[in-house]
């Protein structure tokens, strides 16, 4: 994995940690929330998909800044910092 990024496990976040960086991801990704529910029933299935691999969260320490995102996205944007 490319230095200035550290993959860290969803188990070592707390729940509520968690639950912020999915909801995120559901907005960035542009998922339908419009009904009250929609968000929720997202971050449970991101969860899902999370605990099968299929989602990375990664930590760019020089902004310091978390995201999640799927395995594809994580390595094509891995792959482009090494180009």
């Amino acid at each position: 994995m490319h230095q200035r990024f550290v993959e860290i496990p969803y188990g070592l976040l707390e729940a509520e940690t968690l639950e912020a960086l999915l909801e995120t991801f559901v907005t960035r990704q542009g998922y339908d929330t419009t009904s009250g529910d929609a968000s929720s029933q997202w971050v449970e299935q991101l969860k899902h998909q999370m605990q099968k691999g299929e989602l990375v969260i990664l930590h760019d320490v020089e902004t310091e800044t978390t995201e999640v995102m799927t395995v594809q996205q994580a390595k094509s944007f891995l792959g482009g910092l090494e180009e």
